[in-house]
């Protein structure tokens, strides 16, 4: 193959992936043009394809309105984050090191956990909730959301910890460490990226959770930054501009998190799928 058909081949595959990244990434873009959009201009046909008479009503809106909405998300998020790494990590280890028995039925039963749709899981925990008293609260959000994420981090800290060497434990044990100074000085130090995998996908879920919050706290004072989107939904008005411009600004977070958390991301969810 000749340099020629090479530079060629190169460059045919780098606008093929450029045009594939910006028609991926249009609906964010035409996201924040709605959002500078004025009201009256949205019915306008054709649309302006760049914000031309721009507006900050609608950022306007979501300082006055929804910052009560994203301080709750961002609690419940938090909230989540912690409860899962509390839960996950150690059943993690523990599968990973220590082999129980029945542990097999015990991945089985987490991957059944992965399929069942969030909709379905909600309406169980109506009831549930509606006996326990937990309804309209975030702390009820923070069990419900931890649902979702717990399995997936079981798995992650499962995959990730089987890949740690078993001399790191047998040295920890004869150094007189127990069961739980090993995984708290030895195994969790060296998990560091499926940690970071584990805290942002719990965080993006309760993040953007909509059906939880929907069913289990739709008449609570705190109420997350989706309730607050689905707020400016009326029957006979969309205040698009808002509702983008809390899109834009909920979306944020998430953005920052995901780009500086990649490479502890990529290293995690990698993790395990090749053996020595």
């Amino acid at each position: 193959m000749t340099a020629a058909t090479t530079r060629r081949r190169s460059t045919r595959t780098t606008v093929i992936g450029v045009l594939l990244t910006a028609l991926m990434l249009f609906p964010v873009y035409w996201m924040l043009n709605v959002s500078l959009t004025p009201q009256q201009d949205m019915r306008k046909s054709p649309p302006d394809l760049l914000p031309l008479h721009p507006t900050f009503a609608g950022y306007q809106a979501v300082l006055r309105d929804q910052m009560p909405y994203l301080l709750t998300s961002l609690l419940i998020g938090l909230g989540t984050v912690a409860l899962t790494l509390i839960l996950a990590a150690p059943a993690g280890y523990a599968l990973a090191k220590l082999r129980p028995r029945g542990s097999g039925a015990v991945g089985v039963a987490l991957l059944i956990a992965q399929m069942v749709p969030g909709i379905v899981m909600a309406m169980g925990f109506y009831g549930i909730f509606l006996n326990a008293g937990l309804m309209n609260t975030w702390w009820g959000l923070i069990v419900a959301d931890s649902t979702i994420a717990v399995p997936f981090g079981v798995m992650i800290f499962t995959a990730f910890m089987s890949g740690i060497p078993d001399e790191l434990t047998a040295a920890a044990r004869i150094d007189g460490a127990g069961t739980v100074r090993t995984f708290r000085s030895v195994i969790l130090p060296v998990s560091r990226n499926a940690v970071v995998t584990v805290s942002l996908f719990s965080f993006l879920w309760a993040w953007s959770d909509f059906v939880f919050a929907n069913t289990l706290d739709s008449g609570g004072d705190l109420r997350p930054i989706t309730l607050g989107i689905y707020r400016y939904i009326g029957n006979n008005n969309q205040e698009w501009n808002a509702i983008m411009a809390t899109a834009v600004v909920a979306s944020v977070p998430a953005a920052l998190l995901l780009v500086l958390a990649q490479r502890y991301v990529a290293a995690g969810v990698t993790a395990g799928a090749v053996k020595d």
